[in-house]
């Protein structure tokens, strides 16, 4: 409850007060000084309240005697009217629409059917474990060869040397699942390799079934479910214990929005329907759903979502006209080729719009919910702001935002991409011919459109959050007049 306004002690000169802009009250009071009040104020929480005090009267009605007050304070009216609400929801309405539509079109029937080449990701796996691991000469196993032509100068001739000379682990390993369950199996690993076994490590073992029989299974990765299972717990236990009931939504949206990505995004793009028309309508769905699933039904997030929209909009062209105009391929990388030999009709250049999209959209949700619920606040704490006013308190706040989040954005995009920078460190190529290249030049694109969304995202949101929650018909109803554009305060009449 806010700070409550007593009767006595104000000069009193008239049986009837001025309105406050805050509210209206009316109270009464006598030549002997004794008086009554009653004051509502709409611009406090809810509940009522009530307060009793002796005041001393000293105006120019002069004299003793005890004072009377009695306050009432109200919830905060509907920041937004029924009007607008209904200008909004004549904007979202149909847009959403057309998201279910286009889901409904656009569904996969599942991933198409592929003979399995056996490279890369596109192999046979099952799990396994390292029952048994024993020192060996690496000499003995033949663990390396030393090239041919004796040639030790390259990297490659003084590894095989180092390998000679060094101890090598012999481990045994059993499938643990499959229809070879139980089957065990030797894995050479030499000193120097990046990945050691150790007795009861569980790993991913690949199955060749066209390969001699001793060697149909080889060691892969090492199964990393299980500490992978106890961090997401932890991050989820952490985000319930401080977010709560919204930390618990936000989870049900994550867990939808990898739904959309895993059940519709992606075995629509392998199906063969145009990857920017399904990350367009996917990125849509994962922000409608997040934003009000996290945030609620309401007149903010839908501000917040419109400003979205736009954002998105805004990215897909800029990223359509520089991906064309840089001859970006999107076939840069073993991944991506291989992708390309499996599904050719995938249309590669689209792939990548579509990431670029898909990747700048959880940013994005966080900028415009954060410029909205930042001039939603401005208007609480102060409601004769008028949108002008809001908008300039809201840009002040979205300036620091931005500045944060492309910073971000460009360490992200720098620290995935550092192995390959660092090669091109080693071969002293120029920084010009490093972003020319079209491996670097794609993170450069996705990050500058990314970057140019989330800085237009900013003032758009701003605006129409300032302008959305400076409409307030229902404080106008209650007595008090909006603020004009200048923000200056008007008295109701």
């Amino acid at each position: 409850m806010g700070p409550r306004r007593s009767c006595d002690d104000r000069a009193v000169t008239s049986s009837q007060q001025t309105p406050d802009p805050h509210g209206h009250s009316h109270g009464h009071g006598t030549g002997d000084g004794a008086g009554h009040g009653h004051d509502h104020d709409p611009s406090q929480g809810s509940g009522p309240g009530s307060g009793h005090g002796q005041g001393h009267d000293s105006g120019p009605v002069s004299g003793h005697g005890a004072g009377h007050g009695h306050s009432h304070a109200h919830g905060p009216a509907a920041p937004v009217s029924r009007h607008l609400r209904r200008v909004i929801a004549a904007i979202l309405i149909p847009f959403a629409t057309a998201v279910v539509v286009g889901l409904v079109v656009l569904w996969p029937g599942g991933s198409p059917p592929h003979e399995r080449t056996g490279v890369g990701f596109d192999r046979q796996t099952q799990q396994g474990r390292v029952v048994a691991v024993e020192q060996v000469n690496c000499q003995d196993v033949n663990a390396a060869q030393v090239p041919p032509t004796g040639d030790t100068s390259t990297p490659q001739g003084r590894e095989a040397v180092a390998g000679q000379q060094g101890q090598c682990e012999k481990a045994t390993i059993e499938v643990t699942s499959g229809p070879d369950k139980g089957r065990k199996f030797t894995e050479i690993v030499q000193p120097d390799a990046p990945r050691q076994l150790e007795e009861g490590t569980r790993v991913v073992v690949a199955y060749a079934p066209d390969a001699p029989h001793d060697l149909q299974y080889s060691v892969t990765d090492v199964n990393r479910k299980v500490p992978m299972a106890v961090l997401a717990g932890i991050f989820a236990l952490a985000v319930v214990l401080v977010g709560r009931l919204r930390g618990l939504m936000a989870l049900v949206a994550l867990a939808v929005s990898f739904l959309v990505l895993t059940l519709f995004i992606l075995p629509a793009i392998l199906e063969g329907s145009n990857p920017l028309v399904v990350a367009v309508v996917g990125s849509s769905a994962i922000m409608l759903l997040a934003l009000y699933l996290c945030h609620g039904l309401s007149a903010r997030t839908s501000v917040a979502v419109l400003g979205t929209l736009i954002s998105l909009l805004l990215i897909g062209l800029l990223g359509s006209f520089f991906i064309g105009w840089a001859s970006l391929s999107g076939n840069t990388d073993d991944y991506t080729g291989l992708i390309h030999g499996l599904y050719p009709e995938i249309d590669m250049s689209g792939l990548l719009l579509a990431g670029v999209i898909i990747g700048s959209l959880g940013v994005l949700d966080d900028v415009t919910v954060t410029q909205t619920s930042a001039v939603w606040e401005l208007h609480q704490a102060d409601p004769r702001m008028g949108p002008r006013a809001l908008y300039r308190a809201g840009i002040r706040i979205g300036r620091d935002h931005i500045a944060s989040v492309v910073n971000t954005l460009v360490l992200a995009y720098a620290g995935a991409a550092l192995p390959l920078l660092l090669l091109f460190t080693i071969a002293q190529s120029s920084m010009g011919t490093v972003a020319n290249s079209e491996l670097v030049a794609e993170e450069i694109v996705r990050t500058l459109v990314g970057s140019i969304g989330l800085v237009a995202s900013v003032p758009v949101t701003t605006a129409l959050a300032a302008l959305v929650v400076s409409a307030d018909r229902p404080a106008k109803e209650a007595g008090v007049r909006t603020p004009g554009r200048g923000g200056r305060r008007r008295r109701a009449k």
